[in-house]
């Protein structure tokens, strides 16, 4: 097993993560190069194992810099959490595949409406929303979106973010910050499910979560520090990557 490389994609997959998410994109595909032969249920079981620590420790420094209104994010936690485990339950049974195209399509989408609209998620975009509009998006955020993350998971950060943006009226940076602790959840519901079902290393995802905190302070702290438009920038190159593989695995099969 190559443990230098995934040292350093658990730490990559730690950044990616705690800036826009994205982040198993990294280590997935790193645990499978390392480990051929690695089944993949287990390498996502041991993904979600290290992205739990990571995600938890960003969203930890995102609550101490970033103004976010946690008593309302406790509810979209727990609902969060139940889902992912509900996702991650049907995914034994529904082929993950036929998402491949839905998803791929709102990547495309999500992609080409931020990139056309340099304003979206700016400060000075952002404001108070309806509050049937707010609702909307934490159920959206804590219900779909993480059942979704449950089943198959690609993208989940990106959904994250854009849905309580556009709904909820906070900025990228904000958003991000909302996402991480919701995330958090869903990584928890997730890693749950593969655990009682036998499909996470322990100590391998042990150690993985050790590096993935590490990258996951430095990019918390880069997007503190930098703003909503490095998140847009960031969110921006995520998508592209995640369109290029799902398009790969749809046309490879």
């Amino acid at each position: 097993m190559d443990v230098a490389l995934l040292v350093v994609a658990a730490a990559a997959a730690g950044w990616v993560d705690a800036v826009v998410g994205g982040g198993g994109l990294v280590l997935i595909p790193a645990m499978l190069i390392a480990q051929p032969g690695l089944p993949i249920a287990t390498a996502l079981g041991t993904n979600k194992l290290a992205a739990v620590f990571g995600t938890a420790s960003a969203a930890w420094r995102y609550v101490r810099h970033v103004r976010i209104d946690l008593r309302r994010l406790i509810p979209v936690f727990v609902a969060a959490l139940a889902f992912s485990a509900l996702g991650a339950t049907v995914a034994v049974v529904l082929p993950t595949e036929i998402f491949t195209p839905i998803v791929l399509v709102m990547l495309v989408g999500v992609g080409l409406f931020v990139a056309l609209n340099p304003g979206f998620g700016t400060d000075a975009s952002t404001g108070p929303r309806s509050r049937v509009s707010t609702i909307a998006g934490l159920v959206l955020a804590g219900v779909v979106v993480a059942f979704y993350d449950g089943v198959m998971g690609p993208g989940t950060g990106t959904f994250l973010i854009i849905s309580l943006t556009a709904l909820v009226g906070t900025s990228f940076l904000e958003s991000s910050a909302m996402a991480k602790v919701i995330n958090t959840g869903t990584n928890l519901g997730a890693l749950t499910v593969f655990g009682l079902q036998g499909n996470v290393l322990w100590l391998l995802g042990l150690g993985l979560a050790v590096a993935n905190i590490v990258g996951a302070q430095i990019g918390s702290h880069m997007a503190i520090g930098r703003g909503s438009s490095f998140v847009r920038w960031v969110l921006l190159a995520v998508v592209v990557v995640m369109v290029g593989k799902l398009g790969y695995d749809l046309i490879v099969g």
